[in-house]
Parts: structure tokens; C-alpha cells; sequence
């Protein structure tokens, strides 16, 4: 209850979170960066801005690079299509991609356009075409490993959905004609946008054990109600929103059920059923993200 307290808009508790495994993940990058003709950089489209690593162009110098927004079908594509289109013109290739229910093939096909135009140098210069050697990068949590797994046809060994499951760089053979270098989810040293910074925690990009969860509900409740206050009041029955959040709390709990002996509303459960539905696409058809002209 403290916490809830304490909180009105942005949690003032700073998020931080880069594990050594990060550091190591990025030297590797550096040291296999010869071998790699594509790079697949992966992010959350309902967090198209917060979930791009930011010194991704350093980390992969020249190569060329297929944006990949993941979780398109849970995004608000009005809003997520206005910052893609930003990329677009800045030179990015951007595919869009419903890992649940989708199809890859066009990425497939965007690939083979690129490495297509690799090998007919590789020709040109005497020497014969090979499979494209890809490396797939992203935050954690982006719905990299799902991608893999679509690309693969089968679940991949070794790849998981937890932050931090895959720890090192791993080649997974996709088909005769690509090659994919894994890579652990990848974050910066220091978060220093910290609207950025929750909103990663929010879709779960950071580790739950080192945050405050009811700090990460509560900026998904003010968050919710500033962009989709509809959803909230479908969902948990709240029709105004004034930062007192025990009191939202106690309306929420009350509507789904989050109530402890005696009929008293838990918090604890509170926080965890709006993290939840977040997490697990209940609420579909947002981004967190605005682009700012």
C-alpha cells in the first residue's frame, strides 16, 4: 500500500538493468560483424521507439538491415504505422509481422532480395553464391525467439521468452539459404529515458525480479488512461483517473476479482492481473510510443 501511495504519473524510481551477459553480447557482435551479410533488428510494435536499441548503428556498423515489428496484430496501427513510416523514409527496410497468426514468407523474400544482390557481386568477382549469413538482434522480449521459431518451422533448442534465457551467440540453420546468428536480448548501459525505460518494463523487457511491480502498474494504468481510457473502463470499470490509485486499486480489485479474506481487495494481485494483461495481449490495439515531430 506504501508504494501506491507514493505514486502519482511516472514512478520516480529509476529503472537500470544491463547484466554483464549484455556487454559480452556486444563484443561478440563485434567480433563476428565480418561474417554477417543481414542484420534482423527486432522490436515490440506497440513499442516501435522504446524497444530500438539505441546504439544499435554503432554495434553493427554498414550492414545492411531489415526492421522487423513483431506483435503487429496487438498494436494500434494507426499510431504504430505513423512511426514506421518515419523509418522508412530514413532509409530503414521495415516488415511488419503477426507472429501468432502470420506469415514470414515476406521476409523470407526481402532477405533473398538483399542477398540476391550480394552474391551476383560474389559473381561478378569469380566467386560462387552462398546462403545469407543473418544475425537477428533486439530488446528482450520483442518476440525474438518467436520469430526464430516461425523461421525455423519448429521450436529452436535453446530459445526461450524470458529476458535474459539466451546468454550466448548461437548459429541456427533456417534452411539451405540462410543462416541465423542468435543473440541475447540487448539493452543500453543506462536508461536514460525513463518514459522509455517503463514502458519496456511494462511489456515485460526488463526482468520483473529487479523492479517494482506496483510502480510498472501503475504507469501502465496512467499510461492506459492518457491513450485508451475505453479500455480501461471495458476492462477494470474505472471512469476517471485523478492518481489516486488505491482507490483505483480497490475499483479494480473489486471488478476482477483480486480480493483477499474477508472481501478485502489485495493489492499484490491487483498489480499482478494489470501486468498480466498486458503482458498477454488482453489489452489489444495499443502503442505506448508517440513520435514526436
Amino acid at each position: 500500500m506504501e508504494n501506491l501511495e507514493k505514486n502519482s504519473g511516472v514512478s520516480k524510481s529509476n529503472i537500470n538493468w544491463f547484466p554483464g551477459h549484455m556487454q559480452k553480447t556486444k563484443r561478440e557482435i563485434s567480433e563476428k560483424l565480418d561474417l554477417i551479410d543481414i542484420v534482423y533488428e527486432v522490436i515490440d510494435a506497440r513499442m516501435p521507439i522504446s524497444s530500438k536499441i539505441v546504439d544499435i548503428d554503432e554495434l553493427i556498423k554498414n550492414k545492411p538491415r531489415i526492421l522487423i515489428a513483431t506483435k503487429y496484430d496487438l498494436c494500434d496501427k494507426k499510431e504504430t504505422d505513423i512511426i514506421l513510416e518515419n523509418y522508412k523514409k530514413n532509409g530503414y527496410y521495415v516488415v511488419t509481422l503477426d507472429l501468432v497468426n502470420g506469415d514470414v514468407q515476406k521476409l523470407i523474400n526481402l532477405t533473398k532480395t538483399i542477398m540476391g544482390e550480394k552474391n551476383q557481386s560474389r559473381i561478378e568477382k569469380g566467386l560462387k553464391p552462398r546462403a545469407s549469413r543473418i544475425l537477428i538482434v533486439g530488446a528482450p522480449n520483442v518476440g525474438k525467439s518467436t520469430l526464430i521459431n516461425r523461421l525455423v518451422g519448429k521450436k529452436a533448442a535453446g530459445v526461450g521468452n524470458t529476458p535474459g534465457f539466451t546468454k550466448n551467440l548461437s548459429w541456427i540453420r533456417i534452411n539451405q539459404d540462410m543462416e541465423l546468428l542468435d543473440s541475447p536480448g540487448i539493452l543500453w548501459p543506462k536508461l536514460e529515458n525513463q518514459e522509455n525505460a517503463h514502458t519496456l518494463a511494462s511489456f515485460s523487457s526488463i526482468k520483473e525480479e529487479i523492479l517494482n511491480k506496483d510502480d510498472i502498474a501503475c504507469y501502465i494504468l496512467k499510461k492506459m488512461y492518457e491513450l485508451y481510457p475505453e479500455k480501461l473502463e471495458e476492462r477494470y470499470g474505472i471512469q476517471s483517473f485523478d492518481d489516486d490509485y488505491i482507490e483505483l486499486y480497490e475499483i479494480i480489485g473489486k471488478r476482477r476479482g483480486a480480493l483477499g479474506k474477508g472481501g478485502i481487495v489485495d493489492y499484490n494481485k491487483v498489480s499482478d492481473i494489470i501486468l498480466q494483461d498486458l503482458k498477454t495481449g488482453v489489452f489489444k490495439e495499443i502503442t505506448f510510443d508517440r513520435l514526436i515531430s
